[in-house]
């Protein structure tokens, strides 16, 4: 028999730890055979012990690679001119890439085979491996990245009485059989590569910046963060009816919520690109990336027809009581602008879709509410803080009152969303005056001592 290497033939005189990236590049292309106890140049050189090597062969692929492999491969030990040879049979493997378990699936542990060699894959390489397997939803594909820590979603999932351990992962989709993460726990990960800018602007075009950030980090964080952002510049001006003081926010914080969480969660991650918000004198402008879902137009989405992108990202934030159901979203942000003269706009285009919140009281929105005066807003640019400092008070008032209570506790108080009694008592907690006990669905909240 003679012995030649190509591209589906490797020779090893001997077992060493390289053999596992040449493994590796059978499994990711298309397949091959490994000879152990052959020189490179042909000449047989035998093995003393082949049920040892190929045992040592067995362990290593075990070990070393990831995912599993070894159902992909066989051994036998033949005979070749008196002296003995270990064969290994490496077939096309069915969950690529493989990797070195200690590499992860980056180029420096993902090998291909390029002629007679086995060499590092690209990135481009790796992700179209990554597509052919787990197919085309961004979500449910393994990340290249498998070094993901989650600690701004722990926090998230347990001030939302969330368990968040690992069968939950598994259920959510965060993670598979194997203990790879998918994309879905990229994005909710201290990794996270996709971005949220914002930018304040004096007026009503872009000419002058007045704050620009880029929110980056978890999902989860950007989310109360970026909520945050916009919050402390939703003013509050007062309207004096009659005998009676009435305050109208710049813009209903539901709308907001809705808007932001439509940003987030229908967003197109496949995309590198930022998702956008801009903040002028008149309106705030969410620009997602990613148009509308095949099949859908812009009259179906008001309609109430939703077709999810994120399906599992979506079941995420529906198990943190963010969203209700799908296809609420813009009926919530219509109704929250019910009785006002300007009303949210909505647009699409091909990569984007875009929510315009009008200013409720630009133009000292005397027409958009008759009959009510407008005061100076000089007078009231503080009053978003005074708002907080009253409901934070009416909060460590029920504390001292109560020896524990718990976020729907406050929800029933100050009758507001879970997501604004959340932040409220997180910052009191951030502040040292609440404490937080208990985990999951018990975290209960106490005065500090």
């Amino acid at each position: 028999m003679t012995f030649q290497e190509s591209e589906t033939v490797e020779l090893k005189e001997m077992f060493t730890d390289d053999i596992k990236k040449e493994i590796i590049a059978f499994a990711n292309c298309n397949g091959g055979k490994l000879y152990i106890g052959v020189r490179d140049d042909g000449t047989v050189s035998g093995l003393s012990d082949p049920d040892s090597a190929a045992l040592q062969i067995s362990n290593m692929v075990r070990d070393a690679i990831r995912p599993d492999l070894t159902m992909f491969l066989h051994y036998e030990t033949i005979e070749e001119n008196g002296k003995k040879i270990v064969t290994v049979d490496i077939q096309r493997g069915t969950d690529r890439p493989y990797y070195i378990a200690k590499k992860g699936m980056r180029p420096e542990g993902v090998y291909v085979r390029q002629g007679y060699s086995a060499v590092p894959a690209t990135d481009t390489a790796i992700r179209h491996m990554i597509k052919e397997t787990d197919g085309d939803r961004f979500e449910v594909m393994r990340s290249l990245n498998q070094e993901l820590t989650f600690e701004a979603a722990k926090k998230e999932f347990r001030l939302r009485e969330v368990d968040f351990g690992l069968q939950q992962m598994r259920t959510l989709k965060l993670m598979d059989q194997d203990g790879l993460y998918s994309n879905l726990a990229l994005l909710l990960s201290d990794q996270c590569t996709h971005t949220v800018k914002i930018a304040a602007f004096q007026g009503t075009d872009q000419t002058v910046f007045k704050d620009r950030r880029e929110f980056t980090g978890s999902l989860m964080q950007q989310m109360n963060e970026v909520y945050d952002f916009i919050d402390f510049r939703n003013q509050i001006h007062a309207t004096i009816e009659k005998l009676y003081r009435i305050d109208v926010r710049d813009y209903p914080e539901i709308a907001v919520r809705e808007a932001l969480l439509n940003l987030l969660v229908h967003r197109d991650y496949s995309f590198s690109a930022s998702a956008l918000i801009s903040i002028f004198s008149d309106r705030i402008e969410f620009v997602s990336i990613g148009g509308l879902m095949p099949g859908i137009d812009l009259e179906d989405i008001m309609a109430g027809i939703s077709i999810c992108r994120n399906q599992e990202l979506a079941n995420v934030f529906y198990r943190l009581h963010l969203i209700e159901a799908y296809g609420t979203g813009m009926g919530k942000i219509m109704k929250a602008y019910e009785g006002a003269a300007e009303k949210p706009i909505f647009e699409t285009t091909r990569n984007t879709f875009k929510i315009i919140l009008p200013n409720r009281n630009a133009g000292n929105a005397a027409t958009d509410f008759p009959g009510f005066r407008v005061q100076s807003a000089t007078v009231y640019n503080n009053e978003m803080r005074k708002l907080a400092d009253s409901r934070e008070e009416k909060i460590l008032e029920y504390a001292r009152k109560h020896y524990a209570f718990t976020k729907n506790d406050i929800v029933d108080l100050l009758r507001v969303s879970p997501s604004t009694a959340i932040r409220l008592i997180r910052e009191l907690v951030k502040r040292g005056l609440l404490k937080c006990d208990g985990k999951a669905r018990s975290t209960y909240y106490t005065i500090a001592k």
